[in-house]
């Protein structure tokens, strides 16, 4: 028999299956040697009181044995023999975009311009001990995409466009913990996550998929109106339908779709900071307990959101135990993220605190940076792509289709001049910041290039800095202890989605003037973190498969 019950109960019986098994014989009146499993299939935890409680949903199978996965696989067949499709970026939407094509009995041949997951360990090692950045090999390019050293958080609120269910399932299916299934905000983890990718690129290949990678796309091929393949930096020529999943910081691939016309707008996004806390005293605030979160409470995570002056503050990618991180993907930049082990174990906690910008808050001038990248720069960067254009297209495009863009890279090189021209950050304590006051020392900090003490209000645009200021003493006072000099201010978060859209028709998910062109995931601008960018994956390679039938 299975049985299936909700309950509330506390952290230590919530802890382990013996205690579970213990805890239900007595409620329900079963005998506890005649449980032979407790499967748990939902799991909360309700801190809103001194007294926290763990909500759960469990089946309770007796007298017979529970099945012997957790999870329900998915059937790959071979398709080596059938008609191919390209998938431009491993990040979740390209992975989950391969494995959809399959199962659909498409061949995806799929290119990286990254390494693979192992080799790009060492890069990423690199720019946070030596402060070099690989521009083709860092947090954002390689495989698993810039999720794959962002903690593996699963969590999503994109449910209306596919099943999270059956992406939890299949990266069960590689690897990953069966506790994503029922985790109310399930994670996989830094250090777990590149296992499970590697294993997805291993399906790819067994059932005859190909994976190039150091494969960068420098074009597409077009002929009538169609997409026909992409042209790459080593000289190959892969042909197919193309879908695009180039992840959030391929501002090459922006450029060339503006400078060649290819319809593009500009998106809004957030930027600020990563605010890094001691661990224990956010598990104290969370839990209401000077204990923090005990022995059988992971470390505590929040969230929190409030409107400044008519725009959104709020915390993003919080990270509760982990570490904060240099994620530059080319020279002359410092930007930070976050993540997190399976563990969530280190000494502090983090989240980026960003402010709400629109693509109009940027070309009315109504944000803009002190520092002001000069002109040939960005000239320059169109140039490369295409030596064609105008001084008049050149000035149009920057100022009405890639202003975001260009906000963007004009921050990363201020926080790359503040820290001193290395991976070194600008920081400041969270009260100076308040104050307006430098900050004459700096708290111990995860960030392992190191930090250098900087008055941010100062040169972070004002429309930014105010809101952070604003939001911050409404957060304190919503959270006694959360506004503190013990927390670090890094400097600064601005990848926090992308920062145009790649318009696509909505029934046929192509782009809206060129056929056999599926932009997709987060790059596009259509997905805001691994579940729903691989949602977003699995839907463009259905449509894509639907137009070859």
């Amino acid at each position: 028999m299975v049985y299936q019950y909700l309950l509330r109960v506390n952290p230590k019986t919530a802890s382990n299956e013996d205690y579970l098994k213990t805890y239900v014989a007595k409620h329900y009146g079963l005998d506890y040697d005649d449980i032979t499993t407790v499967r748990v299939l939902r799991k909360s935890i309700d801190a809103r009181q001194k007294n926290i409680a763990i909500n759960l949903k469990v089946d309770v199978y007796v007298g017979e044995p529970a099945p012997e996965t957790e999870y329900i696989p998915t059937h790959y067949p071979d398709v080596s023999s059938a008609r191919q499709a390209v998938v431009v970026g491993a990040g979740p939407a390209g992975l989950f975009a391969a494995l959809r094509l399959i199962e659909l009995g498409v061949k995806p041949i799929l290119i990286e311009r990254g390494k693979d997951v192992h080799r790009r360990k060492r890069d990423i090692a690199l720019t946070g001990t030596d402060h070099i950045v690989d521009p083709e090999s860092n947090y954002n390019f390689g495989e698993g995409g810039a999720g794959a050293f962002s903690d593996g958080k699963l969590y999503t609120r994109s449910k209306k466009r596919g099943s999270v269910d059956k992406i939890l399932n299949v990266l069960c299916q590689h690897g990953a913990s069966g506790a994503i299934l029922y985790d109310a905000h399930p994670h996989i983890g830094t250090d777990k996550l590149p296992l499970v990718i590697e294993n997805i690129r291993k399906t790819i290949i067994r059932c005859g998929g190909e994976v190039h990678f150091d494969t960068k796309m420098t074009g597409l091929i077009i002929s009538k109106g169609r997409v026909r393949g992409v042209e790459t930096a080593n000289g190959k020529t892969i042909f197919g339908d193309v879908i695009l999943a180039t992840g959030h910081s391929a501002r090459d691939v922006y450029r060339y779709f503006a400078a060649y016309g290819i319809h593009i707008e500009p998106k809004g996004l957030a930027m600020g900071v990563r605010l890094e806390h001691p661990s224990h005293l956010i598990d104290q605030i969370q839990y209401h307990s000077s204990e923090g979160r005990g022995s059988y409470l992971p470390a505590a995570e929040y969230s929190f959101v409030a409107q400044v002056r008519e725009r959104g503050v709020y915390s993003f990618c919080m990270c509760p135990g982990g570490f904060v991180v240099p994620a530059a993907s080319d020279l002359k930049q410092v930007v930070v993220n976050g993540m997190s082990p399976a563990n969530r174990g280190s000494r502090w906690s983090n989240s980026g605190m960003v402010v709400e910008v629109r693509p109009e808050d940027v070309m009315s001038g109504a944000i803009k940076s002190p520092y002001v990248v000069e002109p040939y720069e960005l000239e320059e960067k169109l140039r490369i792509i295409n030596a064609n254009l105008s001084p008049t297209k050149i000035k149009e495009l920057n100022a009405y289709i890639l202003p975001v863009l260009n906000l963007q890279e004009q921050l990363e090189r201020l926080c790359w001049l503040k820290g001193g021209q290395t991976q070194v950050a600008p920081a400041q304590r969270m009260v100076d910041f308040v104050n307006g006051k430098l900050s004459t020392n700096l708290p111990k900090t995860s960030y392992t290039p190191g930090l250098n003490s900087s008055p941010l209000r100062d040169w972070m645009p004002k429309f930014i800095s105010q809101r952070l200021s604003e939001g911050f003493q409404t957060f304190g006072k919503n959270s006694r202890g959360f506004l503190t000099n013990e927390a670090v201010m890094i400097g600064m978060e601005t990848r926090t989605s992308s920062p145009l859209r790649i318009t696509r028709d909505e029934e046929t998910l192509q782009h809206i003037s060129i056929k056999g062109l599926y932009p997709c995931g987060e790059g596009a601008g259509y997905a805001g973190g691994i579940v729903s960018a691989a949602i977003d994956g699995e839907r463009c390679a259905e449509a894509l498969a639907q137009q070859l039938s």
